[in-house]
């Protein structure tokens, strides 16, 4: 081993180039960032080859003093932060004053700025890893970076860089991203001197949804759910996409926390949770949030490129980002808002579940009942049996017996019922024109949320085990179960701790008799020691009603009377999260009057 001896800058800032440059995306990041901390109202980013020929960040912002120039290329030099406090409250998109001069160690690298007051910009060069003195040189107000021949001088590194197109894709990804957080500044991006993307700043709803719909597309916005909401300190507000605009790949999922993008495990784990009930399997949500909250209660300074963030209260931001999600997609129904369902809506089937059990809704016998007229009860044997007859209002529309005619023009959300297609999918007219309904899907939904309401209704009922599970945890997942042996109780569990590495299952909750009861509680633990939160038991008892309902629900080629598809069409307007089946497959689709006449060449 050799004497401890101190490093020359030139490896230091190599060494520090290493972790925070990862590709050319990596150099427009930190210098876009570093416009956008100055005051920029327009940033240009100018690319050659991918970025391994030229990367050009030019801005309007305040500049940089003369004098200063030396210092914005000395490693942990910034204007950022000056004491301790100032770390506890980071503000600003960069704060470490290290991007610079790694950039600078690893490229050809040029930087020339002026400020509002200055008679004239100054222009300063990298040779080699080490700074020339500062010139003189013509410049408007702000500042532009030049960054040539990145990894010239580290041929490994150089090695691994993509095709141009790839590595030019994760630059434009970039800009995006940082584009729909700072939706006031402009942006310009052009690739080997071709103008490719210009966006431009928004400043009202409208134009902010413009800018949404040239980064992500022009339905985006109309395929989401606009989120805004605040509590405990904190606010989230943006656009949650539907769960039937889910994609194939998470490529659409933008989260930033105090304007700056991360990628977070706790924060996908709440939207994950959220759209447990309502997503197909294999599919992904696409969101773009905000989540805004006093920048001492998060740490951004626990990665050297700041993709991850640290919350000071990890529990309370995971249960405000999944409750504030899940009461945004819970409703989704079917058609459109509550509000728009008609105040006088036609019989609907009932509020208690597909299965009979002895004992409440924990174990028995179940018994399904015999068919959907038994599900409709009284009503569908009786007076709801002749409920429709044909031109009764002087709409001409088909309504329930005994309920008020509809006003002119009020029409509920999936209009009334036609007729049924090969005993699977129910036609209905509404305002906008065509409306198809899966009728399994959609009773499976209606049923589930019914099941779910009893069972929250009840309480969750639980049993002795004749013999105690014996759980040999580590000392950290044992203190976790002493921790939160009150949640376990709500839950329906009772598990204590045995010892400095062990715990005891000694009452489980009946709806999960069958179930891999030693695994669960284990999953639960690792998820109270990773997140402080936990939804496993709960989502494990869904799965079971899931199940039984979408054994009890209506199946296909069920024949239908007008009067039990109508009251399926109340029913799902009056129903959470009913635009999806359990399964997360749409229950409804519309097709619009527009649509139709171009099927037909209509007009043309």
């Amino acid at each position: 081993m050799r004497r401890i001896h101190a490093l020359p800058p030139e490896l230091v800032n190599q060494i520090a180039a290493g972790e925070v440059i990862e590709r050319p995306a990596s150099v427009v990041k930190e210098l876009v960032e570093n416009s956008i901390d100055a005051g920029a109202r327009r940033v240009e980013v100018d690319i050659e080859d991918g970025g391994a020929r030229l990367i050009r960040v030019r801005d309007d912002g305040g500049g940089i003093e003369p004098d200063d120039l030396p210092l914005a290329i000395t490693s942990h030099a910034t204007s950022k932060i000056a004491s301790f406090d100032d770390l506890e409250r980071v503000g600003t998109l960069g704060f470490r004053g290290e991007a610079l001069p790694s950039i600078a160690s690893v490229s050809r690298f040029a930087l020339m700025s002026r400020t509002a007051g200055g008679d004239a910009a100054w222009r300063i060069e990298v040779d080699g890893g080490r700074p020339l003195l500062p010139k003189p040189a013509q410049h408007p107000v702000g500042t532009v970076v030049e960054v040539r021949d990145l990894f010239y001088n580290v041929p490994a590194r150089r090695k691994f860089l993509r095709a141009e197109r790839t590595e030019f894709g994760y630059i434009d990804e970039l800009i995006k991203s940082i584009a729909l957080a700072r939706a006031e500044v402009e942006f310009r991006l052009a690739n080997n001197g071709k103008p490719l993307r210009l966006l431009r700043p928004a400043h009202g709803e409208a134009d902010i949804q413009r800018r949404i719909g040239d980064v992500l597309g022009g339905d985006f916005v109309e395929r989401s759910l606009r989120v805004d909401h605040a509590g405990a300190g904190l606010r989230l507000h943006g656009w949650v996409g539907l769960p039937t605009a889910s994609r194939s790949q998470a490529d659409q999922q933008y989260f930033h926390v105090n304007g700056r993008l991360v990628r977070d495990r706790l924060v996908a784990h709440a939207v994950r949770q959220a759209y447990a009930d309502v997503l197909f399997h294999g599919r992904h949500p696409a969101f773009v949030l905000f989540l805004e909250l006093d920048p001492a209660l998060v740490d951004v300074n626990v990665h050297p490129a700041k993709h991850e963030v640290r919350f000071r209260e990890s529990r309370l931001v995971h249960d405000f980002l999944y409750r504030t999600l899940d009461e945004a997609l819970s409703g989704t129904r079917a058609g459109s808002a509550v509000a728009a369902a008609p105040a006088a809506a036609p019989a609907a089937l009932p509020a208690w579940p597909v299965y009979r059990q002895q004992g409440g809704l924990g174990l028995g016998t179940r018994e399904p009942l015999a068919d959907y007229a038994a599900l409709l009860g009284a009503p569908a044997r009786g007076s709801m049996a002749p409920a429709i007859a044909p031109g009764t209002d002087a709409a001409g529309e088909y309504r329930a017996e005994g309920t008020a005619p509809q006003e002119a023009g009020e029409v509920p959300p999936l209009g009334f019922a036609l007729a049924q297609l090969h005993g699977v999918y129910i036609l209905a007219e509404n305002a906008q024109g065509l409306v198809l309904v899966d009728m399994h899907a959609a009773h499976e939904r209606i049923t589930y949320e019914k099941l779910k309401l009893a069972q929250a209704g009840e309480g969750i009922r639980a049993q002795q085990l004749l013999v105690p599970l014996t759980l040999a945890l580590s000392e950290r997942e044992a203190a976790a179960v002493e921790e939160h042996a009150e949640r376990f109780a709500v839950l329906g569990f009772d598990v204590v701790r045995s010892g400095p590495q062990g715990a005891v299952v000694r009452r489980v909750p009946m709806l999960l008799e069958g179930s891999d009861v030693q695994q669960l509680v284990r999953d639960v633990i690792a998820d109270f020691v990773a997140q402080g939160s936990s939804r496993r038991i709960e989502e494990a008892g869904n799965e079971l009603l899931a199940t039984m309902a979408c054994h009890g629900s209506v199946r296909a080629n069920r024949r239908l009377s007008l009067p039990e598809m109508n009251a399926l069409l109340r029913e799902m307007e009056r129903t959470e999260r009913s635009g999806q089946c359990n399964h997360g497959r749409p229950t409804t689709v519309q097709l619009g009057m527009a649509e139709l006449d171009r099927l037909f060449l209509r007009g043309r």
